[in-house]
């Protein structure tokens, strides 16, 4: 697969929404399921405005969603967009496995 430039910016963009720590322990929290923001708040143990830059670093790559109910936000994961970093970590690890199939020792 050839991925089309469009396609690899948004790869880039959800790898770099994902490498960082704080942005990985708001995943693995929503693993679980729909969170409000109060409760990432304190499990996290991050301020609001910390938080809040990290959720919205997470939406705009697409990989969580929000919606509003009352005065809270709540937060969850977004199955399509961690399809595409599946896919192509998938294309990756076959491009290996083809590549290392086919190498030759030089003699």
């Amino acid at each position: 697969m050839v991925a089309k430039a469009r396609e690899i910016e948004k790869v880039r963009q959800l790898f770099h929404a994902l490498a960082d720590e704080t942005r990985l322990r708001i995943v693995d929290r929503l693993l679980g399921g729909e969170q409000c923001v109060c409760d990432l708040t304190d499990t996290l143990e991050a301020g609001q405005s910390r938080l809040s830059f990290h959720l919205k670093t997470l939406k705009d790559a697409g990989l969580v969603r929000d919606r509003r109910q009352g005065r809270w936000v709540y937060y969850s994961l977004n199955p399509g967009a961690l399809d595409l970093v599946g896919e192509f970590v998938s294309e990756v690890r076959s491009s290996v496995r083809r590549a290392g199939a086919a190498s030759r020792n030089c003699d």
